[in-house]
């Protein structure tokens, strides 16, 4: 049987088996996009899809647990998605108010830390509230790392770390010998994480949507048609299978090149 087909129509629990524990990512990345799509092809609302992708979050955290990724950072709403219809945008913030009051005590519960990367000042003050008492309550959790991007977008994230720096420099608190590419990912959003080894993004598109550009230079990427809300532990473990097929070089030559 072909190698793909013998993956695709594997179980859950023979996909398991057959990741190298050895090589399991550290830091998966996720757009989560086909929401939309999903409703409209049965008739609902686009903000039924959202709510039905809150199951998929949930099975691909106790995936990233079963095979043991360290830190999945989701792409919840970019600095464009406030361009959406307003009874729409209403409607995401009252969703993620509601998921962070019912989930927080399961992330307590099995040890996951929470963090956010975006801007938070023009997210509601209520929703801001609910993000810091979750962040708070989590922050000692280290066995897996839930960092939720909101508000996020790449390049504005590369030009408020630029501005930052040269706020430094002006108060002479920095030198500018002194910036290099480690300093810089200092003061992005995702200082303190490693940046992602292998990027999803689920509902067909092939494209990187403005997220985590600095942070993905040499992540490996993977693109696949289902739509979030139908995503499931076993096409996590078939994006990191195919991982793991990668010869991840960083720029350089793997040994048989030389």
């Amino acid at each position: 049987m072909d190698e793909r087909v013998k993956v695709t129509e594997a179980s859950e629990e023979e996909l398991l088996l057959l990741l190298d524990p050895t090589r399991i990512p550290t830091h998966v990345a996720i757009i989560m996009d086909g929401n939309g799509r999903w409703a409209r092809e049965r008739g609902l609302p686009r903000i039924a899809g959202h709510r039905a992708g809150k199951e998929a979050i949930r099975q691909t955290l106790e995936g990233c647990r079963d095979c043991g990724v360290k830190i999945l950072t989701l792409f919840a709403f970019s600095t464009e998605n406030w361009r959406r219809p307003p009874d729409e945008v209403e409607a995401l913030m009252e969703l993620l108010r509601e998921a962070l009051r019912e989930e927080v005590d399961t992330l307590v519960r099995n040890k996951i830390g929470f963090k956010v990367s975006g801007d938070l000042d023009a997210m509601p003050l209520e929703i801001r509230e609910e993000l810091r008492r979750a962040m708070d309550l989590t922050k000692e959790n280290k066995e897996l790392i839930l960092n939720l991007a909101l508000n996020y977008g790449g390049r504005r994230d590369i030009v408020l770390a630029a501005k930052r720096i040269a706020r430094e420099v002006q108060a002479n608190r920095l030198s500018w010998e002194a910036i290099d590419e480690d300093l810089f990912r200092n003061y992005l959003y995702t200082a303190g994480l490693p940046d992602p080894d292998l990027l999803i993004r689920t509902g067909g598109e092939i494209r990187l949507s403005n997220f985590l550009l600095w942070q993905i230079a040499y992540t490996e990427l993977y693109f696949c048609d289902v739509y979030w809300p139908d995503f499931r532990k076993h096409h996590l473990f078939q994006a990191i299978y195919e991982y793991q097929k990668r010869q991840r070089r960083f720029g350089g030559l793997d040994a048989q090149e030389r």
